[in-house]
């Protein structure tokens, strides 16, 4: 019996240390790959061009609901689960490899390949030289398995050790050690010549010092922004401003490189600008609040800044272009991100009077990375998936009967017109204010129509009409407030907004998905 406990000792020790092989075989994949993208391209690394692509083949529902759970950790949850994936196959193949050690090196080769053919499927993939990455890492991977397998079949299944047992465990640790180091090394050195490049693009960020705006905007309003605890204020910090997009890395573009091309239908003059053609331009600055689709009933994904841009408007007429208003052949603007993000605009919104921007600052500073440096658009009125394309690097006139962006391929609306909402910030949901009066507080939103009106409800009473805080103008959303004598108990306060054209907020309550959640928004609280 002794020697039967041994010998399944012996083997639940090689099973792990098989498992063991597959994880270091596949993080040497994956350091290898990191060196090589490095080296070529950062976005051809293959955890990168994975989760590219699974973010392309997620249906909307999911994304949506993972925007709405994680927020802006949504993209952070996608790469430990790609990771957690592929550390449960890799020990699954490590231990295939200790009896079929070519079955289990062709595995971790296929990885690979299946990183290459999603690097090359990216909108973004500049050819041939992103599959290389992966490819590397699938020969490192798959060499240092049939090297570390090799390393176990010296290991006896005696149930005293012999002398070569021991051996070949010391070869064998000797070597995963090593591969260990030498993974942890090109890592290193992978994301050092990432950085560099990034660094680049840092720096041409930080050389950019923005213009006086030729068109400032109005002074805000006395009375506009409330001295009132919890509420959101009405300019939203750069850091503090929400952000939703599929870019698994942040695109680091050099300002000094980036080039706009603005070409389609209806375009007699085409154009190609750089960045500091547009800095020569006149400049706009606007105070905005820009609102995303995925944005639920009382959410977050919705802030106010100040831009500082160029009339998109006069960019097009100078190319030549009229909206269908005025017979012009193209109804749909399509904005691609350097990423290969695509987004479809309506022409005639564009150019109807409205402060459609490319922005190049925000809140007084050049935009933030994550934010679309070094240009962006932004369109007053509509949801961000229809007009608000970060990176921005191609302007094509088309129509929606020819062509469909990202977001309508995933069933998303073609036209997207934000919808009057209204949220209330303070106090917030499960809150235990002390009886007496408590000050209902927050922010309500229609993008180019403007707040009217804001009410309150208390329970099922009747409903009470909030104090507005100054309108700035009909693009930015509206701070209210009211002060509650409030008594011992649960209470649920739920508030909704009439638009400048005098439509109420409707208390029908919809998805986010096809174009945007509807409903009033209220919170539970308890006074003691």
């Amino acid at each position: 019996m002794t020697g039967v406990r041994i010998s399944r000792t012996h083997q639940l020790t090689r099973t792990a240390l098989g498992a063991l092989s597959g994880l270091l075989a596949a993080d040497a994949a994956l350091a290898a790959a990191e060196l090589a993208a490095g080296a070529l391209r950062p976005q051809a690394a293959p955890v990168v061009a994975v989760g590219g692509v699974t973010i392309d083949r997620t249906p909307a529902a999911v994304e949506d609901w993972a925007i709405r759970s994680f927020g802006t950790n949504d993209k952070l949850v996608l790469q430990l689960g790609i990771l957690l994936v592929l550390g449960l196959l890799a020990n699954v193949l490590g231990v295939l490899a200790l009896r079929h050690q070519r079955a289990g090196a062709a595995g971790v080769f296929v990885f690979g390949v299946v990183g290459a053919v999603a690097a090359l499927s990216r909108p973004d993939s500049a050819g041939v030289l992103d599959a290389v990455p992966s490819l590397v890492g699938a020969l490192a991977g798959a060499a240092l398995l049939w090297i570390l397998t090799g390393r176990l079949k010296h290991l006896t299944s005696a149930a005293e050790p012999r002398p070569e047992g021991v051996r070949g465990r010391r070869r064998f640790l000797l070597a995963a050690a090593s591969a260990a180091a030498a993974s942890a090394a090109a890592g290193s050195l992978g994301r050092a010549l990432a950085s560099s490049a990034d660094d680049q693009a840092v720096a041409s960020r930080t050389a950019v010092r923005l213009p006086p705006p030729d068109s400032p905007t109005q002074p805000v309003p006395r009375g506009a922004a409330l001295r009132i605890a919890g509420i959101s204020p009405f300019v939203t910090p750069n850091a503090a401003f929400y952000r939703v997009d599929t870019a698994l890395v942040v695109p680091k573009v050099d300002a000094t490189r980036w080039r706009l091309r603005v070409h389609g239908r209806g375009v007699s003059r085409p154009m190609d600008l750089g960045f500091q053609d547009l800095l020569r331009r006149e400049l706009v600055e606007r105070v905005i609040t820009l609102t995303c689709v995925s944005n639920e009933v009382g959410g977050p994904y919705a802030g106010n800044a100040r831009w500082l841009g160029v009339r998109l408007a006069d960019l097009l007429r100078e190319a030549g272009v009229r909206p269908p208003s005025q017979g012009g052949p193209a109804d749909q603007l399509v904005s691609r991100s350097v990423d290969g993000m695509t987004i479809g605009t309506p022409v005639e919104q564009v150019m109807d009077g409205r402060d459609a921007l490319l922005a190049v600052g925000m809140n007084g500073e050049p935009l933030p990375l994550q934010h679309g440096f070094p240009v962006r658009m932004v369109v007053p009125g509509l949801y961000g998936y229809v007009s608000a394309c970060k990176w921005i690097a191609d302007l094509e006139l088309t129509t929606f009967a020819a062509y469909d962006p990202y977001w309508v391929q995933r069933k998303w609306a073609r036209q997207a017109p934000i919808k009057t909402q209204s949220r209330i910030d303070t106090p917030k949901p499960f809150a235990r204010p002390k009886a007496g009066t408590v000050m209902v507080a927050g922010v309500a939103w229609a993008q180019h129509r403007g707040v009217e009106r804001v009410e309150v409800r208390i329970d099922d009473g009747l409903w009470r009409d909030a104090d507005l805080a100054a309108q700035a103008t009909t693009d930015t959303w509206r701070q209210w407030s009211l002060s509650w004598q409030a008594t011992p108990g649960p209470h649920t306060l739920t508030v909704r907004a009439t638009d400048g054209t005098g439509a109420v907020q409707t208390a029908r309550r919809a998805r986010t998905i096809p174009d945007g959640a509807t409903g009033w928004h209220s919170v539970v609280i308890t006074v003691d």
